[in-house]
């Protein structure tokens, strides 16, 4: 019998995420980044700085950091304010419009600066870490394993809304 490490089989997760990214916005230019492949819906500059925002945010909340997109420059380069409690949740289309990253690079530039940070913590992380509540608002409330996974599905599901999105503008 194989025993799986809860480490790597997390590393192994979210270690498939920056290429995911890197190949929802290659060769897009600022423009299309901003698009919305019709009236109302997200834009792929929306949905890939929304994922890094969540996993910004909540991964920041689990080792009890300040957030990278709070820490670094990068608000002003998405033409936004560095609001830590600005991820997108919630966005109708006029806020998705208002967020304007400048180019692709900085979008993978941000998401590699947070995926570096989760990376670490998915590689330290131990069986007690994974168990400890984190957020008693829900009921059951939630460890720090359920919101791990719930920040993985997030990404997998925005970032395959880019993917999808980036088809459809090419066109």
């Amino acid at each position: 019998m194989v025993r799986v490490n809860i480490n790597d089989l997390l590393s192994d997760a979210f270690g498939r995420l920056p290429g995911l990214v890197r190949g929802a916005v290659a060769g897009l230019d600022a423009e299309q980044l901003r698009r919305p492949p019709a009236p109302g819906a997200n834009t792929v500059g929306w949905l890939v700085w929304h994922l890094t925002r969540i996993q910004d945010h909540h991964v920041a909340d689990l080792i009890g950091d300040d957030q990278i997109w709070v820490t670094g420059p990068w608000a002003p380069r998405f033409e936004l304010e560095p609001d830590p409690d600005e991820t997108g949740y919630a966005h109708g289309p006029d806020e998705v419009l208002g967020v304007r990253p400048a180019s692709g690079k900085v979008l993978v530039d941000y998401y590699s600066a947070v995926h570096e940070r989760t990376a670490a913590l998915v590689n330290a992380v131990t069986e007690e870490d994974l168990s400890r509540i984190v957020d008693r608002s829900w009921n059951p409330p939630v460890t720090m394993g359920v919101r791990l996974l719930s920040v993985l599905n997030d990404d997998v599901q925005h970032v395959g809304q880019a993917a999808y999105v980036r088809g459809i503008i090419l066109r």
